[in-house]
C-alpha cells in the first residue's frame, strides 16, 4: 500500500475503529507480556483509540498492580524529549536559536565555542560524560548535577562536533540552558509547561511523588518472576536533571506526545521544527526523538543503569497508532524489550505503513 493511502486509512478510524475488539487486544498484550517474562504496562494507540493494558505488579511485596493508580514509573531517556520541547518553546520564544553556541551559558566549559543548541538536542556536541548515571551516592540539587557534567567533560578529552554520540550530557546541559533562561529550576519549568499544562495526574519528580503513591520496583526474571528487586534511588535521580529524572505513566506519557503537536505543548510546525534540526544525523534523532520512514513514524527507548526498567515509544507522528511501553520487569535486554513491542505493534495491523517500519527499522 502507497504511503499516502496507508496515512489516510490511518485516520479513517470510524470504519476500523468497530474492528477493533479490546478485549482481544489485551489478551494478545497480556499473553505477549507473559511469553516474555515481562511486567509492566501499555498503552495501545489504534486508530487514534488509546487502550491502557497492564500486566503483573508494579510493586510485588505490596500487591500493587503495574497500572495500580498509586503507582508511578522512572520515565527515564523518553524524558529527553520533554527538555526538548522547553528548548524549542524558548526558542519559539525569541531567546536564541539553534544555532547559538552554548559558551553563552557555559563559558568556562572547554569547547562551547565550538557547540551549538542543536548539537545537544541532537547528540552530535562530541561531548561524552562517562558514569551519569552511576549512582555517586549523593542527592544532587540541580546545579550541582549540571556543575558535576561541566567539571567531568573539562577533566576528559572530548571529541569535536559533528558526530552522533548519545550521551546524557548533552540533555543536562540543556537543562542548564532552561533555567538559566527563565530563571526558574528545569523543574519549575516542567511543572508549569507541561504537567500542569496537559492536567497530568501521575506526573512527578521522584521527591515530589505523593503520599498514597510510590515509585514501581524494577525485576528480572530468573527462574521465577519478581526476582533481584531494583528501585530508582534519589542519589541516582538527581543526577539526571533533563535526562532521566521524571516519573510518570504510560497514558501521562500519551497525553504528552499529543500536546508535543496539538499547541498545548508545541504546535505541529514548532514539532517539525524540534526534529529536523540541522545538526541532525542520519540516524534521525533530534529533540529527543528518533525520526523513521520519511519522517512519518517516532520512537524512543530508555532505561536506567543498574535497574530493570525498559521504556519504549513507537508511534505514527500523526499519533493515531503505535504503543507506549513501560516495562517494569524485563531480562535487560534492549533488543528482547523491543521485540515484544514488535510483536504488539504486527498485532496492531493498523496499516502496512506502521508494518514495515515494524520490520525494516528493527
Amino acid at each position: 500500500m502507497p504511503v499516502g493511502m496507508a496515512i489516510a486509512n490511518a485516520n479513517s478510524s470510524t470504519v476500523q475503529a468497530a474492528s477493533y475488539n479490546k478485549t482481544e487486544m489485551r489478551s494478545f498484550v497480556r499473553n505477549t507480556l507473559a511469553s516474555y517474562y515481562a511486567r509492566g504496562t501499555v498503552v495501545i494507540v489504534k486508530d487514534g483509540q488509546p487502550q491502557q493494558i497492564s500486566y503483573g505488579y508494579g510493586y510485588y511485596g505490596k500487591r500493587l498492580g503495574a497500572g495500580n493508580s498509586k503507582v508511578v514509573y522512572p520515565v527515564c531517556s523518553l524524558q529527553k524529549v520533554i527538555t526538548g520541547a522547553i528548548i524549542t518553546q524558548l526558542i519559539s520564544a525569541g531567546k536564541f536559536t539553534q544555532y547559538t553556541k552554548i559558551s553563552k551559558w557555559y563559558p568556562n566549559l572547554k569547547g562551547a565555542d565550538n557547540i551549538t543548541v542543536g548539537n545537544l538536542m541532537t547528540h552530535t556536541s562530541g561531548l561524552t560524560a562517562a558514569d551519569t548515571e552511576v549512582n555517586r551516592g549523593r542527592v544532587y540539587s540541580e546545579a550541582d548535577a549540571i556543575n558535576w557534567v561541566v567539571n567531568k567533560l573539562n577533566s576528559t578529552t572530548q571529541n569535536q562536533p559533528g558526530n552522533f554520540s548519545y550521551n546524557n550530557t548533552n540533555y543536562i546541559l540543556l537543562a542548564g540552558i532552561i533555567r538559566q533562561e527563565t530563571g526558574q529550576s528545569y523543574k519549575q519549568n516542567v511543572q508549569e509547561r507541561i504537567i500542569n499544562k496537559l492536567g497530568l495526574k501521575r506526573t512527578y519528580f521522584l521527591e515530589d511523588i505523593p503520599a498514597g503513591m510510590t515509585d514501581g520496583i524494577s525485576y528480572t526474571w530468573n527462574q521465577k518472576n519478581y526476582q533481584w528487586a531494583q528501585y530508582v534511588k534519589k542519589t541516582q535521580a538527581s543526577q539526571l536533571v533533563g535526562a532521566g529524572n521524571l516519573f510518570s505513566a504510560p497514558m501521562d506519557y500519551y497525553r504528552i506526545q499529543l500536546g508535543l503537536t496539538n499547541g498545548q505543548i508545541l504546535s505541529r510546525t514548532d514539532f517539525d521544527y524540534m526534529t529536523h534540526l540541522t545538526s541532525r544525523s542520519s540516524n534521525g534523532y533530534s529533540g529527543g526523538l528518533y525520526m523513521k520512514n520519511n519522517d512519518n513514524l517516532k520512537l524512543a527507548y530508555g532505561n536506567l543503569y543498574n535497574t530493570h526498567f525498559g521504556n519504549w515509544i513507537q508511534m505514527t507522528t500523526d499519533n493515531q497508532n503505535g504503543l507506549i511501553m513501560f516495562l517494569n520487569q524485563t531480562q535487560n535486554d534492549e533488543n528482547r524489550n523491543k521485540q515484544i513491542g514488535y510483536q504488539i505493534l504486527n498485532h496492531i495491523k493498523a496499516n502496512t505503513f506502521l508494518n514495515c517500519q515494524i520490520k525494516c527499522n528493527s
